[in-house]
């Protein structure tokens, strides 16, 4: 560790301390703000509110919101994820269990761990079913033969990323699905044409939850249906679809910077280590897959099990919605549980892809059965630090986050209608960065803008296009995000290099992002303001092209290599 590393970490570790003496010597993170649900009431229709209990009021100050930074800025100052987010998670407990050690340990196994895997049990099993049909198609050879399909087919640099975007956006069911799914598929192709993991785990991570956040047949679109009330969930998600211009922007940026083929920021690094061999810029390398696979398989080896994997997905979700109790497929899909419908389909595609494989005498039953616990050794890193992100956001929970966002946001709603779209993403952005959730974040944001903009107003749309757009940049920027997490292990990438590459083109797009909200809040037209969007991001690659080329010179012509 440098010696510059070591004093910014002992100035952290002072900062920490003072703050947790501090809100022991204050009790501030006791503080309490009105009651969202009965307005301080205590009474809803008569009858207790079950949020306060009758009491008017909840806890929630913005100490709520200092584990998630404490974890987010040691993972930043010491490039290491897991006790970062240890001590995130014991100074939440320290709080909410009012430094007592019977309250500290019962918030941290509890709340925190215990809840945490009881909440991801679901997903564990599907990320854990995708890791076996990997290592099976692996085994059976479907990813080379693709490996040397796209050898043949793909001949550039920009062509491989190219086909990586179109992958993501084809995969918008799912963002865990998506971030997986896409990067096993694709890294032999990025590696071949000598791309950086973090360039792929960026595509991955941009083509995730963004384009689930504009697929009206995703488990997003389910999420924020369940949000809304009096049933116009679906219908507020689609018409807000047009004004979620980080989603949308994000898009064109990657097409752009894709077909412009330069880098900046830590990317610009990333990518001419590369170009020189390094595709981990000097982090720890995945492991060789030494296992043996069979010549004779072919790339439909590859496509039967994904395609396997779609089919099953959607039907399992819909399923588990009641499409089959006579709901119609888009309330069926609004009405899925996902980390039920996932594992589901996943388990029938895993069925289905054994047999099909086996048929084809590509693998046999042994191997069958060695993939197993294969595909769950590739899954644990993943599942542990999604398991402590789980339980950093359960702490963040209890300490009252979303009620401090709310009174905050109530705060500014009084005369500022028109910039309340950009404020509201703005707070979105925030939430969602601090607490790694996106979902978490528009579950709270989606009844408070509703209720400030009266039904019928045009910017009722834009606000919850900026909620919604919100959540997903934030989610997108932070490293304790379960969808960057996903990246990271879909693109075998170290997790800090990922996010440390990633956050100059994410920010980019949210300050374009949040100069649109600011003029949509003055002309809600979206036929006007994404096309000025769009001409937005485009010009700022050129500018930036300019000036990374005039910077570096020379070296600047290492990142157009094909």
């Amino acid at each position: 560790m440098k010696k510059s590393t070591r004093i910014v970490l002992a100035i952290a570790a002072i900062i920490i301390l003072s703050l947790m003496i501090l809100a022991g010597a204050t009790k501030g993170a006791e503080g309490t703000v009105t009651c969202p649900d009965c307005h301080g009431t205590g009474v809803i229709d008569g009858e207790v509110c079950e949020t306060c209990g009758g009491e008017q009021s909840v806890t929630g100050t913005w100490w709520a919101l200092v584990p998630p930074i404490i974890a987010i800025g040691l993972a930043l100052i010491t490039k290491e994820v897991y006790s970062s987010l240890f001590i995130g998670i014991l100074s939440g407990c320290l709080l909410a269990g009012k430094f007592t050690f019977s309250g500290v340990f019962d918030n941290l196994t509890g709340t925190a761990f215990i809840s945490a895997v009881s909440d991801n049990a679901g997903i564990f099993v599907f990320l854990v079913e995708l890791g076996i049909i990997v290592a099976l198609v692996n085994k059976a050879g479907g990813s080379a033969a693709f490996g040397r399909w796209a050898s043949k087919h793909i001949k550039t640099k920009a062509g491989a990323l190219i086909a990586t975007f179109l992958l993501g956006v084809f995969i918008f069911i799912d963002d865990y699905f998506n971030c997986l799914t896409v990067g096993s598929v694709m890294r032999p192709v990025t590696d071949s044409k000598n791309i950086s993991r973090s360039k792929l785990a960026y595509i991955i991570d941009a083509t995730a939850a963004p384009v689930c956040m504009i697929a009206p047949i995703s488990s997003w679109a389910a999420a924020v249906s369940a949000y809304a009330e009096d049933g116009q969930g679906l219908r507020l998600f689609i018409t807000a679809i047009p004004f979620n211009f980080y989603s949308l922007l994000t898009l064109v940026f990657i097409i752009a910077l894709s077909i412009m083929s330069f880098d900046y920021g830590k990317m610009r690094l990333h990518e001419i280590n590369a170009q020189n061999g390094d595709l981990f810029s000097g982090a720890e390398q995945e492991s060789k897959d030494d296992t043996d696979y069979n010549e004779k398989g072919k790339v439909i080896d590859l496509l039967f099990p994904i395609i396997a994997l779609i089919v099953c997905s959607v039907i399992a979700l819909v399923y588990n919605g009641g499409i089959f109790e006579g709901k119609s497929f888009a309330e069926a899909f609004a009405d899925t549980d996902a980390t039920v419908g996932l594992p589901m389909g996943g388990f029938a595609a895993l069925v289905i892809s054994m047999i099909y494989l086996m048929v084809r005498r590509v693998v046999s039953f042994k191997d069958s059965m060695a993939a197993l616990p294969k595909g769950f050794i590739a899954m644990v890193p993943a599942i542990f630090i999604l398991t402590m992100a789980t339980a950093l956001k359960n702490v963040t929970g209890v300490l009252g986050a979303k009620y401090f966002v709310a009174d905050l946001m109530n705060s500014a709603a009084a005369g500022l209608s028109s910039f309340l779209p950009a404020i509201i993403f703005v707070v979105a952005v925030v939430l969602s960065f601090a607490t790694g959730t996106s979902w978490g974040t528009f579950g709270i944001l989606i009844p408070i803008v509703t209720a400030i903009f009266p039904a019928g107003d045009p910017l009722l749309v834009v606000g919850m296009s900026a909620c919604l757009a919100g959540a997903v940049c934030g989610d997108h920027c932070s490293p304790i995000s379960d969808t960057t997490i996903m990246s990271s292990a879909g693109a075998r990438c170290e997790h800090i290099n990922h996010v440390s590459t990633q956050l100059p083109y994410a920010i980019s797009v949210a300050v374009i992002s949040f100069v649109m909200y600011v003029i949509a809040g003055f002309v809600p037209n979206a036929w006007i303001c994404l096309p000025i969007g769009a001409v937005l991001t485009v010009g700022f690659l050129f500018v930036m092209k300019m000036i990374v080329k005039k910077k570096y010179g020379g070296a600047y012509a290492q990142t157009q290599s094909e």
